[in-house]
Order: C-alpha cells, then sequence, then structure tokens
C-alpha cells in the first residue's frame, strides 16, 4: 500500500487531529495520505471511488460519531473498491471490516464509577484529572483478509485481541 485515504470529521478537533498524525507517520513510510471528509454520504461514495481508481490504496477511517452513523456505506465501499481498511472502533470489523485498533470502549465506563464515588464525596469534576486510555484493542477479521487476498502474518494474529474467522 502507498496510498491511504483517510475518512475523518473535519468538524470536530479530533479529526483535524488524527488526520494530523496519520499524516506525519504516514510520510516515514512512503505512504501519500488524502483527506475525505465524513459529513455527506455523497460526497463519501464519491471521494471513495474516486480514489479507488489508482492502484496501491488502503482506508484508514477515524473515530467519530459520524462514521459510526455512516458505518455501514463505509463497509460497502471498502468492500465494493476492495480497498483493505484500518478502523478505530471493533464494531467496524464485526461488520465486515478487515482490522480494528482502537481504545476498549468498556474500560472507560467501568473507571467512571470511581469518578462518580469522588464527586459525590465532594470533588469538584473540574478538579479530576483526565485520564487517556490505557487499555486497547486488536481485531482482526480473516474472513475480509480472505475476500482480499491478504495474509495477516502469524506474529499479528498472536497479538490481537480478536480474530473473527
Amino acid at each position: 500500500m502507498t496510498r491511504a485515504a483517510v475518512l475523518r470529521d473535519p468538524a470536530i478537533p479530533e479529526g483535524i487531529g488524527q488526520f494530523a498524525v496519520i499524516q506525519y507517520v504516514a510520510s516515514s513510510f512512503k505512504v501519500d495520505v488524502t483527506p475525505i471528509d465524513i459529513r455527506d454520504p455523497g460526497e463519501i461514495q464519491r471521494e471513495v471511488a474516486e480514489f479507488s481508481r489508482s492502484a496501491n490504496g488502503g482506508l484508514i477511517v477515524t473515530s467519530s460519531g459520524l462514521a459510526n452513523a455512516h458505518r455501514s456505506m463505509i463497509l460497502t465501499l471498502a468492500a465494493r473498491h476492495s480497498l483493505p481498511a484500518v478502523y478505530s472502533n471493533r464494531a467496524f470489523v464485526t461488520g465486515g471490516g478487515l482490522v480494528a485498533y482502537g481504545a476498549d470502549s468498556i474500560d472507560p465506563h467501568r473507571s467512571a464509577a470511581s469518578y462518580v464515588d469522588r464527586i459525590l464525596k465532594g470533588e469538584k469534576p473540574g478538579d479530576l484529572p483526565v485520564q487517556a486510555p490505557t487499555k486497547y484493542q486488536l481485531s482482526i477479521n480473516l474472513k475480509t483478509a480472505k475476500t482480499l487476498g491478504l495474509t495477516v502474518p502469524s506474529a499479528i494474529l498472536a497479538r490481537a485481541d480478536e480474530v473473527i474467522e
């Protein structure tokens, strides 16, 4: 893969920040990145179709509410255009996507109880520290990999938290 289309929501700071980090890292791998804004379904379809006309491309779908809202369409586009894709949410992989790597979605809910306890005991919410995720999940869909003609190295499979066959 020498090209990646990055589907992101430019209306949220995370969308801009995620793209900037991807762009920075991609240059060290000699991968050209192209942003695709995910505001409008028609625009997503047109831009992914246009991107897929050239070889050696893949998708990176950043984390956002809009990505989740358009999940089935994004999965359909990736399959239709035979684009390997990386997602930030395992729901994409269980829906037929190739790979997801992102923060565990359950762990923050478990730790929220301690924050509620501290607030109920009188601490001000503004004084509580912001906590970054500490647990990440790697999910791989081998059926999708096979459909794309890809072989997932055994070292990657061994590190996966979830492998869908």
